[in-house]
């Protein structure tokens, strides 16, 4: 009986059970899970600031091996190495058709609904549903996903590779590449140097932004984001004012695009200030729904013309971007294994969870 990682209620721990997994139906796979991020978005479901009905399997970062095919699925076959999309993409609907595969209609609603396609969950535990986060629950040993939710990896790639893949690279990175209109020797500001911030680090150095200024609170993340291409780093609490800072980074301009990557109102709010007249604020991180901005449109939309973009998932078709990415890592040009800072059990991830504010720790991965 596979074991699963389970939040019963918001601010408790994890609780690490035995599980049931029901059989693929049509359209569906099951997967033997080799590894899971633990990404700040499972923490969010633990607080609270993101909403799911409980008791739900947490996890959304994976990567495994494909172990039974639902009927219909054809495009994939038993023993694939298959990176887990938390947003399943159909490839058909208005939106996927439209390049906007991260907001497809069927993959929208199965996310946020704690269940699949048809809003219902394979897991159950003594006989009870459980709802898995994000059609994906990959903090188990099992897990049946939407085979659209499914792009398959060359199997010399690691799994613990594949995993990262699956949100904190395709999110950061895609934020610089897709979302963001980043020019060969722009000057960009990453605001929030964890996983995700990194990865849009990387995604600006590919994009071609000669000037790429880190900005965190601690030192830690900063020395690692020098690591992934970061030319400048910016430490509020010893350096003063963030803004002024980039400013005079600048040349008093201002960046080209900044990145928002904490999800806090106020941060939101400096990487508008410190966006150059004509430049982007592009919103990464994942902010409370109850979130409000101060915004002065005449001066800082209509004068200076400002954009502010929000940039779900990256702005990712997977079905494009995974082997892109997976590529780019076989070519020795993305950096993903230094973005494991630990590999962990599935009984650590609390202690994971737990961590997440250190300066050492970029992801922690489960391997099972």
């Amino acid at each position: 009986m596979p074991k699963a990682a389970v939040a019963n209620a918001v601010g408790s721990p994890l609780e690490i059970v035995d599980i049931d997994v029901a059989d693929p139906k049509a359209g569906e796979i099951r997967i033997q899970m080799g590894a899971s991020g633990v990404c700040h978005s499972d923490l969010s479901v633990v607080n609270g600031v993101l909403p799911i009905a409980l008791p739900a399997i947490l996890g959304h970062e994976g990567a495994g091996t494909i172990t039974q095919l639902g009927e219909g699925v054809d495009n994939l076959s038993i023993g694939d190495h298959v990176v887990v999309s938390w947003v399943p993409q159909c490839g058909a609907c208005y939106y996927c058709e439209h390049d906007q595969g991260e907001l497809c209609e069927a993959g929208s609603m199965a996310s946020m609904s704690g269940g699949l396609l048809d809003m219902t969950s394979r897991a159950s535990r003594d006989g009870v549903p459980i709802s898995v986060m994000a059609a994906s629950g990959t903090f188990a040993e099992e897990a049946v996903i939407p085979a659209i939710g499914a792009v398959k990896i060359d199997p010399s790639i690691p799994l613990t590779a594949g995993a990262l893949i699956g949100c904190g690279v395709l999110t950061g990175f895609g934020a610089a590449v897709n979302t963001a209109s980043i020019r060969k020797g722009d000057t960009v500001a990453v605001i929030g140097c964890g996983g995700v911030g990194l990865n849009v680090i990387q995604g600006a150095k590919h994009a071609g932004a000669e000037r790429i200024i880190a900005v965190d609170m601690v030192d830690g993340k900063l020395q690692t984001a020098q690591k992934f291409g970061a030319t400048d780093l910016v430490n509020p609490s010893t350096d003063g004012d963030a803004v002024a800072k980039v400013m005079e980074l600048s040349g008093g301009r201002g960046a080209d695009v900044a990145f928002e990557v904490i999800g806090l109102g106020a941060t939101i709010e400096q990487a508008l200030q410190m966006t150059r007249r004509g430049g982007q604020a592009v919103i990464v991180g994942v902010p409370s729904f109850d979130t409000m901005l101060t915004i002065n449109p005449a001066m800082d939309l209509l004068v200076s013309e400002k954009q502010i973009r929000g940039c779900w998932y990256g702005g990712s078709n997977v079905h494009r971007d995974v082997p892109m990415l997976a590529g780019l890592y076989q070519s020795g040009e993305l950096m993903l294994d230094e973005l494991m800072s630990a590999q962990i059990s599935l009984d650590q991830v609390n202690e994971a969870l737990d961590n997440m504010g250190s300066g050492e720790i970029a992801r922690s991965v489960i391997v099972y």
